[in-house]
């Protein structure tokens, strides 16, 4: 949903500046190119899937569950930007809807752009850039691991709209998410990443230097098309192998099972938590 990260008139406000949404890159590749390292088996979910800003109540997800519709669901496991408390999101709740089938999809809200519009509790600066990468993506393990999220599990690094012709600002974002990733694999955890089209996903996706940029891209295109290849924007050989995700719709409020969430609707064909 628009508010899970900012407030819905500021997103708005920035995805119409800097354009539609989505996420691309290298490929999966990438996310195993570190010589004598034995990585966990990747577990992958092809389906649809959603977001919600808060976690929904373990009896909603096994409703929602029974009604068939969704397999996955994407939980704000962490960062200094998340946007709503996570009263339900603990290591219980994480075991009993995999136990029931759900596919997670972690999401961690880290720093945002020195550019962007707006304040945030966390900004990328030029002098912090790659220390703060390393800071969050350590943290980000933490919290994904304490919730049972096992090594070999992807963590997605949220980042917002932002101006990426403010090649000062850009040049800083890319800094941060490569000593990001480079953080999560040496602690061997998948790095992927959300973000829109015309800005944060296209500074990953046309960057000329790959090196150290996340593996699997979730791009937000909301133009409601259940997919992840008919719309994607750039070619078709990059994040191939499972490494594409797809929020394609927001704020669409459900009944399902006797339960209403309001969630952002996604098509999914990427890694998903190791749990279990």
């Amino acid at each position: 949903m628009a508010e899970h990260r900012q407030s819905r008139k500021r997103r708005y406000i920035t995805w119409g500046v800097a354009g539609a949404a989505v996420l691309a890159g290298a490929g999966i590749a990438a996310q195993t190119s570190m010589a004598a390292t034995t990585w966990p088996a990747q577990k992958t979910y092809t389906g649809r899937a959603f977001d919600a800003c808060t976690a929904p109540s373990l009896a909603a997800m096994k409703a929602w569950k029974t009604d068939g519709y969704y397999g996955g669901a994407a939980v704000y496991v962490g960062g200094k930007n998340r946007g709503c408390a996570q009263p339900n999101l603990t290591a219980s709740w994480v075991k009993s809807v995999n136990t029931v089938g759900w596919k997670l999809i972690p999401l961690y809200v880290g720093a945002q752009p020195p550019c962007q519009t707006g304040s945030s509790p966390e900004k990328i600066t030029a002098a912090t850039a790659t220390s703060l990468g390393a800071t969050d993506g350590a943290d980000a393990v933490a919290k994904a691991s304490a919730l049972g999220m096992k090594a070999g599990s992807p963590v997605y690094l949220d980042m917002e709209a932002y101006d990426i012709t403010d090649k000062a600002c850009n040049d800083a974002v890319l800094a941060y998410v490569r000593s990001f990733t480079k953080t999560l694999r040496a602690k061997i955890y998948r790095a992927g990443y959300y973000g829109f089209s015309s800005s944060s996903a296209k500074a990953i996706a046309t960057a000329t230097n790959k090196t150290d940029l996340p593996g699997n891209l979730w791009y937000a295109l909301w133009d409601k098309k259940d997919t992840t290849t008919t719309d994607w924007p750039w070619g078709a050989t990059q994040f191939t192998g499972h490494s594409r995700g797809h929020q394609y719709q927001v704020n669409s409020k459900e009944t399902r099972g006797g339960y209403t969430i309001t969630v952002d609707r996604d098509t999914w064909d990427a890694p998903v938590a190791i749990v279990g």
